[in-house]
């Protein structure tokens, strides 16, 4: 009974060990440099657990960073470049949507889930890296943006390169804020056509790291404003819900980008 017993129980913590033991680091190829993200598996599994179903299929191969912000975020996972120049991007498949988990704050180097407006429980596969400490903005409204894991190591030297570039020159329909290489003022006046060679390129991202452990010695910051009292008068997010919206809309694109143009 006791040999029974004792190999229930080594059974049971073997499928534990299987099933928690999601990677946490992994290494983002782009067109314009490599960075790496060290996931917070322990303290958001669903997000990370998300984000590596996406990964672990190659849905994130090929795809693009299809917006920034100077000083706010750089938001990639929603689309690939298609070579077609009359419909250059087709949306990344999504799956199902994951909860909220808003636990830590949306400072500079993280990495978060996009979502749609007005709904907590949205997020699919569009992830954003924030740029700036927007804690201030993003902790707190739709519930809070759930932050996942952090750029590590000198990565965010790349980011700020692909958001250092210009990201006003592109006449594509709802991508007003595409970052673009070698695409001058007069390339755009010209209409001269984006190809995958002036577009930041996700070529892939991979695991390197499946060490469970990798992020104890990480020290996030905590969102302190998801848990604080509500004020009464709400309406000093009021100024940035268009600015959340630009994380998500475009997720609402594929398929309905003819009849119905998505906010950013």
């Amino acid at each position: 009974m006791k040999s029974i017993f004792r190999s229930l129980v080594v059974t049971s913590l073997l499928s534990f060990t299987a099933l928690s033991a999601n990677a946490t680091v992994v290494l983002v190829k782009t067109s314009l440099g490599n960075f790496e993200v060290n996931l917070y598996d322990q303290t958001t599994p669903a997000n990370v657990a998300n984000f590596l179903s996406y990964v672990n299929n190659g849905s994130y191969q090929n795809t693009i960073f299809h917006r920034t912000e100077k000083g706010f975020v750089a938001q990639a996972g929603g689309f690939r470049f298609s070579g077609n120049n009359a419909a250059p991007f087709t949306a990344v498949a999504t799956q199902a949507a994951v909860k909220n988990e808003p636990k830590w704050s949306n400072v500079r180097g993280t990495i978060a889930m996009a979502k749609v407006s007005g709904n907590a429980n949205s997020a699919t596969n569009q992830w954003f890296i924030n740029l700036a400490d927007n804690s201030s903005n993003l902790d707190l409204q739709n519930s809070g943006f759930t932050v996942f894991g952090q750029v590590t190591g000198t990565g965010m030297e790349v980011v700020d390169a692909i958001a250092a570039l210009p990201n006003q020159l592109s006449t594509i329909a709802n991508f007003t804020s595409l970052p673009l290489r070698n695409y001058s003022a007069a390339d755009a006046q010209a209409k001269v056509p984006v190809t995958a060679a002036h577009l930041v390129v996700i070529e892939s991202i991979t695991v390197i790291n499946n060490d469970v452990n990798s992020a104890a010695s990480l020290q996030p910051k905590p969102n302190t404003l998801i848990t604080a009292p509500v004020a009464n008068n709400d309406s000093s997010s009021g100024g940035s819900l268009g600015v959340l919206s630009l994380l998500a809309g475009l997720l609402l694109w594929t398929g309905r980008r003819a009849q119905r143009k998505n906010k950013i």
